[in-house]
Parts: C-alpha cells; structure tokens; sequence
C-alpha cells in the first residue's frame, strides 16, 4: 500500500482513497458530482459499498489538498493514508453497527409498546395520546434520523430513493398524528373521524431498520479478506549482508537482495532461484495440491512454501510489487467494482413518490376549490390520505422479508448467503466458472492405479515405511494407500533416506536399496524399465496423471498411478445446470493434460487452463462480454480475485477462509451439487419479491383515488384515514405471508 499521491500527476494517473460519513448510495452520488467538477480531475468514481474514491487525472498539476477540500464541500471526509485507510473503514462500521444496532433494539421496543396501547386489554388510563406521541417522537427523530440524512442527500442530489420514501410516509403520518392530539377538540367540533398513526410510523422505522442492519453488518464482514491475505505475506527475511545472513524485516528488503529460504519457511518476496533445488508448494497461487520443482533460474513467489531443500534467491519483486500484493488489490477492487444492482424498489420509488406528491397536492387544491364545507379541513384530510395510502410500510417489508427468509431457506439447505446482492443476480446467471482442484476434485491425490512386479505384501510395507519419511504430498497418498494394503504394520529398519528434489526419494530399507520417483530417478539410477510399465506410464499420463515408480535392488518392483479424482456427481450437476440453460466452464492453474481430462469426465465442453490468479480475474471478465452474468464457484486464496469479480462468487465451505469471505455465497457442506439448488433459491426468491411489490403497491394505488375523493360525487364517500392505514396494514400482512412460502418452495 503506498501513501497519498504526489502533487505533480500524469494524465491518466488515479488516486484510490477511503471516505467517511457516507449513509446510502445517494451520498456516494453526491460525492462523485463533487469530485467530477474538481479542476484537473478527468473521472471520478465513489463505491458506496468499500466507502472508496477513485479519481483519474487530466495531467495538470493538482495538491490531493483539492481533493480533500471537494469531499468536504459534499459534506464528508476524505482519508488519503491509505495504509490507514483499511483501519479506519473497519472502525467506523464497527461504531455504526453499535449505534444500529442501539437504535433498532429500542425502536421495536417502542414499537410493541405503541402496538399494545392499541389492545381493548390494555387499561384506559394507558391509552393516553400524548404518551405514544412522546414514544413515537424517540422512533421518528432518533432512531429513524439516517433516514431523513439519505432523504436530503437524494434532494440534494436530484433524485427520490427509498429514504425519501419512509421519510416522506412515516413523517406525514407522525405529523398528522400530531395534528390529531394537540387540536382534536378542532377536529370534533368541525365534525371530522380522527385516527392516530404513531404505532404505524414506529412500526415502519424498525422493519427498515432491521433491512438497513442486516446490510452494514454484511458490509462490514468484507474486510476481513483482506486481512487474511495480509496475514500470508511473511514478516521476515534472511538476507546475505557481507557474506552473513541477517534477518530482516520484509520491509527492508530491497531488488536484488540475496535471500536464503530453508525447507518449511515461505518464500519471502517474488524473485528468481540462484542456487539449491526444491520443491515449492504454490496451492496458493495455482490452487494445485502438487508442488513444482524449482532449479536455479526458475521464479518463486512470495507466500508460498518451500517443502523440501534450501535455496538461495534473488529479489525481483518487493512490497506493492509482488503477486500477493497484487492478489489483495484484485480482491479490493473486485469487491468495490461489482456491479450495483439496482434495487427494483428504488426504481419504483422514483417514479413513485413524485406523482404520490403531485396527486396529494392536486387532491389538496381541488377539495380546497370545490369541496363542501369545512373545505380546509377536508382538503387537509384528503392529502394526508392520499399520502399515508402510499406509505411505503409494505413497500420496506417487500424485498427484505423474502430476502431473509430466502436466506434462512438456504442456510437450512447448506448454502450460506453473505450477500444479498449475490442472491439477487445469481437468477440472471448464463455461465458458471468452476475451479477444478478442490471443487471439481477431491483437492487431494490418491492413487488410482497399479502395477506390482514382486511380492504385494512386502512391497507395500516397504513402501508405507519409506514415504511416512517424506512430506511430498505424493508421499502421502502413497503411504496411505499402502497402509490400506498392509496386513500388519511391522517396523522397518530403515536408513539413508534421501529426499532428492524433483525426482523422488531414495532409502535403505534393511540391506535393500529402495528407490521411488519418476523415470528421470530410475534412469539416472540405472534401473531398466520394462514395455509394460512403459505403457502404463502411457495411459495414465495422457490423463494427466502422475506416475510414481519403486524399484527395489535395482529392479522394477511397482508403479503407481497418481490423481486428483472428480467428486460424486459432478457430471449429474454440469448436465443439471445445463439443463437450466447455464453454461459451466472449468478454469484451472493445472496443464492442459490434466485439465482436459478432468473436463471429459465432468462434460465440460469449455475449458481455461495454466490460469494464473491475475489471469482468473480477467478470464472472469472476459466470459462477462460473451454470457453477461458469470458466476464463479472456487475455494482457494487464488480463487479469491476470481470470486470477488465474478457477479456472484459461490466458495466450497471446505476452503480457504480468504476464498469465503470473498464470495457472496458460500456452500456450507462442500458439495457442489448445491450449486443448481443456490441458482433455483435466486430464481424463487426475486419471484417472490416481485410478487411481493405488487401486492405493496396493489392495495395502495387502487385506494389512491378513493384517497383522492373518487367517491365522493357519486356514493358521497370520503375515505377515513383509518381505512388507509388499514390497506396499509393489510399490504404488509400480505407481504409477510407470500415471503413465508418460499420456505416451502422446492429447491431439490
């Protein structure tokens, strides 16, 4: 992470920086406009949801201090230390989500209060009005304050949202309220039904409050990403200084630096073997089990494991420069450059509240003109009709109730949904990218083929008794396989092992000379091979399998057939979603070989292999163009950029934390068979939202013109308030019911 950039810039030059005191996308909007009219800026860009701005250059020479004067004159605060910036964001969300949290706690409280003075139970003497004035004011002015900030943000900024909405209902429903309990002597003597709103203005601050929450606190879990990722990077170096290695702070270490790494350690920083051989576990990167071999001239990339021998390297790459750094960028971005879905509510609401306004005013203006007598009163009850009809009680419960029981339906399934972003999109998906190793696969080699030459008994126990040794992950499924085999596990005498790096490991067992590794190790050790292994080699390693020989005394006693095996019905799952019009596409850091074959069994037609993680996130943004909506399913820290660029990342539970967090979805279980059942959840969910809006909005514009007056010419009907927030009420019982079905929806 680098500091705030320097006053003289290039053309085309950005500037990322972290900005508090935003409350909704509206302030976001605000601050771009601010941004934009900056002199010497060419583009801006402000992401609501990571509280980041971007800015690009026009070339002129500009002090970041007119960067920070512009947010300031929008009414917020620009952070330029960006390596504070992190910290800071984290902070604030934390102190949001405990001031929400104190506000949501007490206005449903309140809310249950107003609601209970309401029962035919309760005695007289608490059906007092001005008590539930004094408890409706806490809700209105305190607890629903954000919503009246994001309301003059909308206006500040020419546009109607949901804040102006629940401002606009629940502030003319308290006021008239108000109106009622001060002057209701007023009202009797003029012959006029009067009715209290204070429960149902509380009532639809606390639902939304509750929507408002749910969103900040999964907001807030989003860092944590990147935190882990940080957590990777090695602190220390050994670095040869004078001919001694000193250990250094990573910080310190500069290109060209000679650095020694010992089998086990990380290797600190990018760069380029100079001597020593070994084999480096690069799973992080790759997402490969295997480890590479690594010879003098081969790279190396920080954060991952040496395995076996020493090496010494050279530093190529240090600090922002490095694969890891860059990985943690591409997260970053990804997360604040996904795109916005544009909530079908808010788009409604700016259509919505400007003819509401315009039909109260109108109704105003004509009762006030031709109405009978007391006009003024009746006028002023017509308009408060018209505007408590169009609440947007129903309208705030629409989408957040299907959202959350949506959410709970698929956390009974195994399918975890973070955000309910991914939930919305995922129904609009075309293709799905699969990372292979360890969500195709198993993510761990066994062996799957045989042949033995000698004694089957005595083979395998040399075999369990020489690679318990090693730490090869081929090792290991070797041992294991053998230890399957064995009869009795008897203790060897075993000595001399030697683990040869790249080709394999050599030992004696007793008086016997054991070799196991590749044909490169037989060979340079004068052991023939015969046609018959020979071809097995062959067969499976047009797989793009590994093929492991042992020979014992010299002579060929068995070789083995290594591989990541596909998962239990992966092939039912491709044929499912394809069924449901889905592409899959499979993108792995393996070879060409060993992808192709694993795509065959699955019926992956398309496939991207040897994908670095950079590349990933730009495969990801490549199939955008040719499906538009790309789903990424992954579970390793290289999947990470992937999952955070794709519209929606869906990550196996069974993975790396950093992959979790990234992903909108996670799928608790590990199967990947839920990948169709979470697609099915979207689909039934966003159905069930716009099911939902309509029954919002039915009861309400149909009783608009009754509001209105419709009436009255013909039956001399004038709608009693009560009645509207009756409809009111009803809209957000139907709401709540229909929402409560999808717990019933067949998913599987």
């Amino acid at each position: 992470m680098s500091k705030s950039k320097p006053n003289n810039t290039q053309k085309g030059e950005s500037l990322s920086f972290h900005v508090s005191g935003m409350h909704c996308a509206s302030c976001a909007s605000l601050i771009q406009r601010s941004l934009k009219k900056t002199p010497g800026v060419s583009d801006a860009n402000v992401n609501y949801a990571n509280e980041q701005a971007t800015v690009v250059f026009a070339g002129e020479k500009i002090n970041t201090q007119r960067i920070s004067e512009a947010v300031k004159k929008a009414g917020y605060t620009a952070h330029m230390d960006d390596d504070a910036a992190g910290d800071l964001a984290e902070k604030e969300r934390t102190i949001e989500l405990k001031q929400l949290k104190q506000q949501l706690l007490v206005s449903l409280g309140i809310t249950i209060v107003l609601m209970s003075l309401m029962m035919p139970f309760i005695p007289s003497q608490l059906h007092n009005p001005y008590f539930a004035m004094f408890l409706s004011a806490i809700v209105q002015f305190w607890a629903g304050r954000r919503f009246f900030k994001g309301a003059w943000s909308g206006l500040k900024n020419k546009t109607a949202n949901m804040d102006t909405l629940v401002t606009l209902g629940t502030f003319v429903a308290f006021t008239y309220s108000t109106v009622v309990t001060l002057f209701s002597d007023w009202f009797v003597l003029s012959g006029i039904e009067t009715h209290v709103y204070f429960e149902a203005s509380a009532a639809i601050i606390s639902f939304i409050l509750l929507g408002k929450y749910l969103e900040i606190r999964a907001k807030a879990q989003t860092s944590s990403a990147i935190k882990k990722l940080l957590g990777l990077q090695p602190k220390t170096a050994l670095v040869k200084q004078s001919g001694t290695w000193i250990e250094t702070a990573i910080t310190e270490v500069i290109v060209g630096d000679i650095i020694l790494v010992k089998p086990g350690q990380k290797v600190p920083v990018d760069g380029v073997v100079m001597s020593g051989e070994t084999s480096i576990d690069e799973s992080m990167i790759t997402g490969e089990s295997f480890p590479v071999t690594k010879k003098i001239g081969d790279t190396v990339v920080g954060a991952t494991i040496n395995e076996s021998g020493s090496i010494e390297m050279q530093a190529t790459k240090v600090g922002s420069d490095t694969m890891l750094a860059s990985i943690i960028t591409l997260v970053k971005q990804a997360q604040g450059s996904r795109p916005p879905i544009q909530a079908l509510v808010d788009v409604i609401a700016a259509y919505f509240v400007p003819v509401v306004i315009i039909l109260s005013v109108l109704t105003f203006v004509t009762w006030l003109v031709v109405g009978p007598e007391p006009r003024f009163i009746r006028a002023l009850v017509s308009m408060i009709n018209v505007l408590i009809i169009a609440c947007p009680c129903a309208l705030g419960l629409a989408t957040p109730t299907s959202l959350m029981v949506g959410m709970g339906r698929g956390a009974s399934l195994g399918i975890l949904i973070k955000d309910a972003n991914a939930l919305e999109v995922a129904n609009k998906v075309k293709a799905i990218v699969f990372d292979k190793t360890g969500t195709l696969t198993q993510g761990k080699p066994i062996v799957v083929a045989e042949k033995v030459y000698s004694e089957e008994k005595k083979l395998m126990s040399i075999l369990h008794g020489v690679e318990e040794k090693s730490h090869h992950p081929l090792a290991s499924a070797l041992a294991d396989y053998a230890a399957k085999k064995m009869e009795n596990k008897t203790a060897l005498k075993i000595s001399a092992f030697k683990d040869v790096s790249g080709k394999g490991v050599e030992a004696f067992v007793g008086k016997a000379s054991v070799l196991i590794g590749n044909m490169k190790h037989l060979h340079e050790n004068m052991v023939a091979v015969s046609e018959d292994a020979k071809d097995f080699f062959a067969e499976y390693s047009a797989k793009g399998h590994t093929v492991v020989f042992m020979a014992i005394d010299g002579q060929l006693s068995a070789v083995f057939s290594i591989a990541d095996t596909l998962k239990e019905n992966v092939a039912a799952m491709i044929l499912e979603l394809s069924e449901m019009g889905i592409a899959s596409v499979m993108i792995t850091g393996d070879s060409e070989k060993t992808a192709q074959a694993i795509a065959k069994q699955a019926g992956i037609s398309q496939v991207l292999s040897e994908v670095l993680p950079h590349q990933k996130e730009e495969a990801i943004r490549n199939l955008r163009t040719e499906y538009e909506y790309v789903a990424m399913v992954g579970d390793g820290i290289n999947d990470a950029p992937a999952l955070a660029t794709a519209d929606v990342g869906i990550a196996m539970g069974g993975g790396t934390d950093v992959a979790i967090e990234s992903a909108g979805i996670t799928l608790l279980r590990s199967d990947v068979n839920l990948v169709p059942t979470s697609i099915k959840l979207s689909k039934a969910t966003m159905s069930n939202i716009r099911q939902n809006l309509f029954w919002a909005f039915g009861y309400n514009i149909v009783l608009i013109p009754v509001a209105m007056g419709a009436l009255y010419p013909i039956f001399g009907v004038v709608l009693n308030p009560m009645l509207a927030g009756a409809a009111m009420a009803f809209s957000s019982v139907s709401v709540v019911a229909n929402a409560l079905r999808l717990k019933r929806t067949r998913l599987v």
